[in-house]
């Protein structure tokens, strides 16, 4: 079965897909050798039996999207924590000791933080989960909570495994669901073959992608990370990823044989220089090209580098280094928000 969708995110009208969301199954070789040669791959159906299990009885997807909802309705995340079943799965060790509005932060909306206490005495301070807007565009509502502990920016997971450990059983006591990742046997050995050792979940975000919104393009490139898992717990989403050597040569190539700005012409005539440009937070004059070309993004179709994904489907995103690393975008398919979990891997 096909179905046909508008790729549209944050205003912009970029092109139209045909999509059957029947895949084949990679060998565990295959899954592998994509890994190692910096190269996305989808495993469809991983979690599916798992996914039925924190739909049904459990009910544990159907409350991560009431909390969404309510968050895009105006309340307080700490209030829909402690009055709702999330409080007593906080009860002992998680303590909630404060809120604050992000007014800093333009995408921010809450930031929640806890200590974990074991006896009366203080294990891991400083633990916080954040509700943020995923773009600034007023027609996208994506959502995603983040993980993670000290001062936002500067947290070094790698540094402090110990309190990283702690922000994952934090995520995993609000949205249990998280074990769809953590808890499945085949995703497990599949990263155990990967890295050689048992794989760490860190840096561990939900994720509401919503109609007109999902990601630009980036990468997940942090100090101590080998790669991301991501899995789609809900909903649909379409997805571009390449390594960056083949993006920028995709980027030179298109530029080489269509109508693009000044700016950008200059820029493709040296590698390094793009290859810095990209890693700035301000990079405008290759995102208009790569977030906002119908165009670029059919090129990028035609050649191949698309994964689509449903409710128990699987995409592995290595992220050896800034060098070499997966660069992603994310488009939402249908009229409908869905949940995914995003968790970094070392």
């Amino acid at each position: 079965m096909t179905q046909h969708y508008k790729l549209q995110r944050r205003g912009f009208e970029l092109g139209d897909i045909s999509i059957s969301f029947t895949q084949a199954a990679p060998s565990e070789q295959q899954i592998i050798d994509a890994w190692q040669a910096d190269k996305a791959i989808t495993i469809p159906a991983t979690t599916i039996h798992d996914i039925l299990q924190h739909r049904g009885h459990k009910g544990h997807i159907q409350a991560a999207h009431k909390m969404m909802e309510v968050m895009l309705n105006g309340a307080e995340l700490a209030e829909t924590f402690e009055e709702s079943d999330v409080s007593e799965r906080l009860q002992p060790e998680f303590a909630l000791l404060a809120s604050s509005a992000e007014e800093h932060d333009e995408q921010g909306i809450e930031k929640v933080y806890f200590d974990v206490e074991n006896d009366g005495e203080i294990c891991a301070e400083d633990l916080w989960c954040k509700a943020s807007w995923l773009s600034f565009h007023d027609e996208d509502a994506s959502l995603r909570f983040r993980f993670s502990f000290g001062m936002e920016g500067f947290e070094d997971v790698a540094a402090d495994p110990a309190r990283q450990a702690w922000a994952g059983e934090l995520c995993e006591r609000i949205f249990p669901e998280s074990s769809i990742i953590t808890k499945n046997t085949e995703i497990l050995n599949l990263l155990q073959e990967i890295l050689g050792k048992e794989a760490q979940f860190v840096e561990r975000i939900v994720y509401f992608n919503a109609p007109n919104g999902g990601a630009q393009f980036h990468h997940d490139v942090e100090r101590g990370h080998a790669g991301v898992v991501f899995a789609q717990l809900s909903g649909a989403t379409f997805w571009l990823a390449l390594d960056k050597q083949t993006l920028m040569d995709e980027i030179i190539c298109f530029s080489q044989n269509n109508s693009v700005s000044d700016a950008l012409k200059t820029l493709i005539q040296n590698r390094e220089a793009l290859s810095d440009y990209m890693e700035e937070q301000d990079h405008a004059t290759v995102e208009e090209l790569i977030d906002q070309s119908p165009e670029f993004i059919s090129q990028l179709i035609e050649k191949g580098y698309s994964h689509h994904l449903q409710a128990g489907d699987i995409l592995f995103l290595p992220q050896r280094d800034l060098d070499h690393c997966v660069w992603h975008t994310v488009f939402t398919l249908g009229d409908e928000p869905g949940e995914a979990l995003s968790f970094a891997v070392r």
